[in-house]
């Protein structure tokens, strides 16, 4: 099941990813996926948030691949955009991180779409405008799917 909102500020797309990262624990992993542009890294921002890490930025690991951040769980930042195959996924020692002790977020999960955990909570982040996003949750696996009834709820909350 296909659950999306559209934001309509920088800020919107990254409250969201903080209600999400509220919500998440050791083992979750999210799959991020959009254009350049899009609000990955925005998004990415508002679960570190959620999860309450410390670090004011948070950046893409554009050149170093991982940024691993302390938080009530360890957050691990993956950005896969200049991945250049299976081989060098294998060394930066990617299959260490999903299901581990913290919570994984992939950018560009689409490049190592064969190493991804079956379950997952996909996010499709589509530009609208210059300002809004349309954000797409998809859940696969029973815990994913839970995580986006309890946000739909909140959504609707907030929403008044």
């Amino acid at each position: 099941m296909m659950f999306s909102v559209v934001t309509s500020a920088p800020e919107q797309t990254w409250r969201v990813g903080e209600m999400l990262g509220k919500r998440l624990g050791a083992g979750d992993t999210l799959c991020l996926y959009g254009d350049l542009g899009a609000g990955k890294t925005s998004f990415s921002y508002g679960v570190a948030l959620g999860l309450e890490v410390k670090e004011r930025y948070i950046t893409s690991p554009t050149f170093t691949f991982v940024n691993e951040y302390e938080g009530r769980v360890p957050f691990y930042h993956i950005d896969l955009y200049r991945l250049k195959g299976a081989e060098e996924l294998e060394s930066i020692g990617f299959e260490e991180y999903p299901g581990s002790d913290g919570v994984t977020v992939i950018e560009w999960a689409e490049r190592a779409e064969d190493a991804l955990p079956e379950e997952r909570l996909s996010v499709y982040l589509t530009y609208v405008n210059e300002n809004s996003r349309e954000i797409g949750f998809l859940g696969e696996g029973d815990r994913y799917r839970k995580l986006i009834e309890e946000l739909k709820q909140e959504l609707k909350k907030a929403a008044g």
